[in-house]
């Protein structure tokens, strides 16, 4: 069976690679930025056994070594695009994207996202079954008898504020990737991309680094989801960035998909000091507790960093207000 993977990438490691010194070590900033430290990138965005499957016939490391096949391709789509290919055939185009959307998913945010849903859900259904009925939930539910103690004790837990504490094992977070990747390609491969390519400015990444940006038109108090999206940022490595832009267009002028699949809508774009800005503020306040940045890139920052996100859901009423394409 091989040696078992303990300490798991929770951001690639051939990803941060691109935005890290010679040395491969990388700066991690943790929200909202009083303290950084630098690192190699062997020990960034890792940790242990978080995608550890026990008693898995394959070894609990099996979707870690599965997100590597994912990784090894989309890192040779990544050099291709270094070496000079754009557009990028279907192929490589739906890789890259299921790369995005996989990144999107599989972060310590979003496991925390399904944890904070269980438990609102819990604290609902306990509810509405009543103090007198939880013996019977309990039992319903997990096929556990409780006494009177026990009752209240679950009854307590379940209607505090927030729900109960509730830890999701692995398995039920992978699942959830797995099959939500899949429903988020078509708002990833659909979309016009274009290539920004940097000489003089930088980007910065994070541990959740697909941005979404909103509508011009979009209240501040909507929220944000890639099918509502006006696009889609991506930094790719420390001077290239992808933004996958508006798809509302080909809808309305009944422009083909397979088209816009094919490449035929998108360019390459100069980076400008305008467009450093809005994808690293994208990519920064998307980011849930760390931003990992070049050893000499401490400057390309925001000036103000948020405050940690511990979850990637938000209730609504609470989205933030939408950014603008810079156009000079």
């Amino acid at each position: 069976m091989g040696d078992v993977r303990k300490l798991h990438h929770t951001v690639p490691k051939f990803y941060l690679r691109g935005f890290a010194d010679h040395r491969e070590w990388i700066t991690t900033v943790r929200l909202p930025g009083e303290k950084s430290y630098t690192q190699s990138i062997d020990k960034s965005a890792a940790i242990n056994h978080f995608y550890s499957i026990d008693g898995h016939p394959d070894g609990p490391d099996v979707f870690e070594k599965a997100l590597s096949d994912l990784e090894g391709s989309a890192a040779t789509v990544l050099r291709a695009i270094e070496a000079g290919k754009w557009p990028l055939s279907e192929e490589q185009r739906a890789t890259l994207a299921m790369f995005l959307a996989v990144q999107t998913l599989r972060g310590p945010d979003h496991r925390r996202s399904m944890e904070y849903i269980a438990a609102h859900i819990t604290r609902l259904e306990v509810e509405v079954t009543g103090r007198e009925n939880v013996k019977q939930w309990v039992q319903n539910r997990y096929g556990v008898e409780l006494d009177d103690d026990e009752a209240e004790t679950v009854w307590q837990q379940a209607t505090q504020p927030g729900g109960p504490p509730i830890t999701l094992a692995p398995i039920a977070h992978i699942e959830q990737i797995v099959n939500n990747a899949v429903e988020l390609l078509p708002y990833l491969v659909s979309r016009p991309w274009q290539l920004v390519q940097f000489n003089r400015r930088s980007l910065v990444t994070s541990d959740s680094p697909v941005g979404l940006v909103a509508a011009e038109d979009s209240e501040p108090w909507e929220g944000i989801g890639f099918a509502t999206a006006w696009g889609i940022t991506f930094p790719l490595t420390r001077k290239l960035g992808l933004i996958m832009s508006d798809i509302e267009p080909m809808i309305e002028t009944g422009y083909p998909a397979e088209q816009v699949r094919e490449g035929r809508l998108d360019s390459v774009e100069r980076g400008t000091t305008a467009l450093a800005r809005f994808i690293n503020e994208r990519t920064v306040y998307s980011a849930s507790e760390y931003v990992y940045r070049h050893p000499d890139d401490g400057a390309v920052l925001p000036a103000q960093l948020p405050e940690r996100r511990l979850s990637n859901f938000s209730i609504a009423g609470q989205g933030e207000p939408g950014f603008r394409l810079p156009t000079e």
